[in-house]
């Protein structure tokens, strides 16, 4: 009896181990796209004019952001998230035209940019995108960089070594 409790004792540690390995660990997964790489610049060309999609791709990127693998390869990571399109309706505070789900989702939208901001993460509203759908600039969350040509940012950091990500 003494040696079967031990042996499911054993068992459980064992578990234990092996579980807190592979969460420490990054589930186990291994990049290999990151294999050689020395730091970590990337630019998020963000357009989608559809909230809940913009919603899940902003979570991804400030997750991408936190994530263990892109903080082995570079303690500190470089991004810049540029905002244009249909998108730039996203980062005012004048919520007109959106469902009420919608504007639970923009509000989840805002807490997420505010945390992005606090991180470090650059983010830029191309104020042409803004005056074609009509968002004020005094509108715009804080935090935003204003930029008049959102194509001449993503050119600029594109030249610049920044890897170009588009989620549109």
């Amino acid at each position: 009896m003494k040696k079967n409790i031990n042996s499911i004792f054993k068992g459980i540690v064992f578990s234990t181990v092996l579980c807190l390995f592979v969460v420490v660990n990054g589930y186990g997964g291994q990049y290999q796209a990151l294999d050689g790489v020395k730091d970590v610049k990337v630019v998020f060309d963000v357009r989608s004019k559809k909230v809940k999609s913009a919603f899940v791709q902003l979570g991804l990127i400030h997750e991408t952001f936190k994530d263990r693998n892109i903080l082995e390869v570079s303690a500190k990571p470089q991004f810049v998230v540029v905002f244009g399109g249909a998108a730039v309706k996203l980062l005012s505070t004048d919520h007109e035209g959106f469902s009420d789900e919608e504007k639970v989702l923009v509000g989840h939208i805002a807490d997420i940019l505010a945390a992005m901001v606090t991180d470090g993460i650059r983010l830029e509203i191309c104020l042409f995108a803004a005056d074609i759908y009509g968002v004020e600039p005094e509108t715009i969350m804080p935090g935003i960089h204003h930029v008049d040509n959102g194509w001449i940012s993503l050119i600029g950091y594109q030249n610049k070594g920044y890897a170009l990500v588009a989620a549109f």
